[in-house]
């Protein structure tokens, strides 16, 4: 039956007639009972979505993309779409963060940097990297472990123009 289905297409419009795969899609469909005429509804990305999504991650940085996609009731890739293309933000340690900082950002960041650098120096948890050990040599250097990853201190990463990093 689809052979014949599709071959008069095929002759009714020519190098337009669907291809035989989708007249056989569209027999089992209508054997099945199924005699819908449109698509699945599709999901749009518009601003006003992006606006929600982004407020919900402001609301709660753990929030998953699975709740976001059932609390908006859309698709759970369309979620992970705008997330990542649209507002530019990834998950770290099971939080939204923005995949680049902004120069406020950068500054709060080194401020917060500073002062956790500050208590663990005053407790004597830390040690500075300019300061020199018992021996005359500087702890730090070449070391692995020294300030958060880096061999500079947070004072350092700032300019006059805000953070450089």
């Amino acid at each position: 039956m689809p052979k014949e289905i599709h071959a008069i297409l095929k002759e009714t419009l020519g190098e337009h007639a669907p291809s035989y795969a989708t007249v056989k899609y569209w027999v089992a469909q209508i054997k099945r009972g199924d005699f819908s005429t449109c698509d699945a509804p599709k999901t749009v990305t518009t601003p006003k979505i992006i606006d929600q999504i982004h407020e919900l991650i402001l609301e709660d940085h753990r929030i998953s993309a699975k709740s976001i996609a059932e609390q908006l009731a859309i698709s759970r890739e369309r979620v992970g779409s705008i997330i990542h293309e649209d507002l530019d933000v990834r998950k770290l340690s099971a939080k939204w963060v923005p995949k680049c900082l902004n120069t406020d950002q950068k500054l709060q960041r080194c401020q917060s940097s500073e002062q956790i650098w500050n208590f663990q120096w005053s407790r004597g948890i830390a040690v500075h990297p300019t300061q020199n050990n018992s021996e005359g040599k500087n702890p730090m250097k070449n070391s692995r472990l020294d300030f958060l990853g880096s061999r500079r201190h947070p004072l350092h990463l700032l300019s006059s123009k805000g953070p450089n990093y």
